[in-house]
């Protein structure tokens, strides 16, 4: 598909799709989410009670919802207004939580410096114009703030990867290939329709330039693999082990930008 396909064009298909997307999610998220990003982003974010947290890409809601559970305030944000709809309807008006529409691209509503934490939850490689969210990150911090945030790993999700299997389904090995390609593709969902989720790939290289460039300081960075307890429920995770799926950037912002 054309690589310069932008960012709209990802909004359409969300909301096409937000519905059959949330069916598998709970108040943990989807599986995925509850055993490798959850439990990431929470150690990362630390204590979450009376901070002034913006939730940026909030799709269905269910991490804003866990956030402000344990006491944090939340402004959530999403491009697509079909995940808005969802997310308000599963959310209790008791909850410290407002939601607004609007692309990560261009915050302008929000004003300067207005967050202790900034976390978003694999919306990065959902955006064509990465470089101009992180610098939209970067203003709503505030001076020392975090800015979290997760995506597919970009070096080992990329156009045309996926296992290598025998005649009978064995997973012999994880093929990548197209790394250096930067742009947009297809993902494997919804998987049971044709048309699916645009995904916009970069490398690793790209994401550590744009944020440094921002100036943004990297403290952390993780790539989440299953527990020993987790696999006692769920040994097919057991795979992840020679694959990472996910990689998480912990940033801070410089007290004297």
């Amino acid at each position: 598909m054309d690589k310069d396909v932008g960012t709209e064009a990802a909004i359409r298909r969300w909301d096409r799709h937000a519905e059959k997307f949330s069916e598998g999610f709970d108040e943990q998220g989807d599986l995925h989410r509850e055993v490798f990003l959850n439990p990431t982003l929470f150690d990362l974010m630390g204590a979450v009670d009376n901070k002034k947290i913006l939730d940026a890409g909030c799709g269905n809601g269910y991490l804003s919802r866990m956030i402000a559970n344990q006491g944090g305030s939340v402004a959530a944000v999403d491009y697509s207004k079909q995940m808005l709809t969802i997310a308000k309807r599963n959310t209790n008006s008791e909850l410290d939580i407002h939601y607004h529409h609007g692309n990560c691209e261009s915050l302008d509503f929000l004003p300067n410096r207005s967050f202790d934490i900034i976390i978003s939850n694999m919306v990065i490689q959902d955006l064509a114009n990465y470089r101009q969210a992180f610098k939209e990150m970067h203003r709503l911090l505030k001076d020392e703030g975090a800015f979290i945030f997760s995506i597919l790993h970009p070096c080992f999700i990329t156009p045309n990867s996926g296992w290598v299997k025998t005649d009978t389904g064995e997973k012999l090995y994880w093929k990548v290939d197209n790394y250096f390609y930067e742009g947009t593709y297809e993902q494997a969902i919804p998987v049971d329709q044709e048309e699916k989720i645009l995904y916009f790939h970069r490398t690793l290289t790209s994401y550590i330039e744009a944020l440094t460039e921002t100036g943004f300081i990297l403290e952390r960075l993780v790539e989440p693999k299953p527990s020993e307890e987790i696999l006692v429920n769920h040994p097919s995770f057991r795979e992840d082990f020679r694959c990472a799926d996910f990689m998480v950037f912990k940033l801070r912002k410089n007290k004297f930008d």
